[in-house]
């Protein structure tokens, strides 16, 4: 087997001291500029190969951050890891990739697991079915930063960056009864998550400002699967809806597939608007109207969020203080929503919302961990 180079062979090569070999290695400001170079031109001419593992040990960090997802099948979370890998790349971490599949009890494996790999720090959306926190008080105990995003913990310690759910699901439900519809069915997931609690919040003021009243019978939850929405969609049909707001454009493209099948017209006869804006929403016919949910920026915002507390905490200073970061989401209007007489042509429509105030109030749906 060939002898690995070491940084004592690089030292003897050059006539350089260990100390100023490991220093150049790791970029340090005590070396200059022209000594790094010709260090790096060397160790690439010998082929060395750094031990980062070993490196980070000595400086008890990994340069890695855990990344927690409910799920990897989607564009919403695809477009999410996009962000955070950006931000992450540019700052020379690596990260650790886990997802629950939806099951809280798999979500506290992959915590533990994280946590013993010594991440340097966690991005995390909540599975489905967690209903308890506790397996993230190792981080908090340890002073591990963590950052959650889109489905969050609310009354945990730590900086969160979501979009205006409320308001997002009010802006939805606006813009179907501004087009004529009023029987609207909303087909939603847990309300104990935040994210999918706040759309509904945000649907029933919608109606409420109107002066319609809020009929619990035209609202489904489910796992938002094919099999599922397809039976809640049936048993919400009993109920002679015009419209439906659907907090997933794919659940939605399955609703818009089984209801054409059957021979109902989209929007003549049902309207539909999703959430998320995946791409399969720009190509199915009609095209779905949905809230654009910027994954991305979310991504990249998340992974900022959480290397500003790590460099802090590297450097001995005081925890940044913990921020709830709303990213701006949009409503875009295509053909599945808008009735004959004022059917948009060509490209999406992008437009002003319905006016939307907080109150201050909570519906009591739901339930916060």
């Amino acid at each position: 087997m060939e002898k690995q180079v070491t940084i004592y062979d690089l030292a003897r090569a050059l006539n350089l001291s260990t100390a100023t070999i490991s220093r150049a290695l790791d970029d340090s400001p005590l070396v200059k500029p022209k000594t790094r170079e010709k260090i790096r031109a060397m160790a690439e001419k010998m082929g060395y190969r750094q031990n980062l593992i070993a490196s980070n040990l000595r400086k008890q960090q990994s340069r890695t951050i855990g990344v927690l997802l409910h799920e990897v099948n989607s564009y919403f979370s695809t477009s999410v890891l996009a962000g955070i890998e950006k931000i992450t790349t540019e700052e020379k971490y690596d990260i650790l990739i886990a997802h629950s599949g939806e099951d809280g009890e798999r979500e506290i494996a992959n915590t533990r697991n994280l946590f013993n790999k010594r991440v340097d720090g966690l991005i995390v959306s909540l599975a489905m079915t967690t209903t308890a926190t506790d397996h993230f008080n190792p981080f908090f105990e340890q002073g591990i930063p963590v950052v959650f995003f889109d489905r969050v913990a609310k009354k945990m310690p730590c900086s969160k960056i979501v979009i205006d759910n409320v308001k997002a699901g009010y802006e939805a439900t606006g813009h179907l009864l501004q087009q004529g519809y009023r029987r609207i069915a909303h087909i939603t997931a847990s309300l104990q998550r935040n994210v999918y609690e706040d759309r509904f919040r945000g649907y029933k003021k919608a109606l409420t400002d109107r002066h319609l009243p809020f009929d619990p019978l035209l609202v489904e939850s489910c796992s938002l699967n094919r099999e599922d929405t397809l039976e809640v969609m049936n048993k919400l049909l009993k109920q002679k809806p015009d419209a439906f707001f659907i907090t997933n454009d794919f659940a939605a493209a399955v609703c818009m597939d089984e209801l054409q099948r059957r021979g109902v017209r989209i929007p003549a006869d049902i309207g539909i608007i999703g959430f998320n804006n995946d791409i399969l929403g720009s190509l199915i016919n009609p095209k779905l109207s949905t809230i654009d949910y910027p994954g991305t920026l979310m991504g990249e915002t998340a992974a900022q969020t959480l290397i500003e507390k790590i460099k802090l905490k590297k450097n001995g200073k005081a925890a940044a203080e913990h921020k709830s970061i709303t990213i701006p989401s949009t409503l875009l209007i295509r053909e599945s929503s808008v009735k004959k007489g004022s059917r948009p042509r060509g490209e999406t429509k992008k437009v002003p919302a319905p006016e939307f105030r907080h109150r201050g109030t909570r519906s009591g749906n739901g339930s916060e961990i």
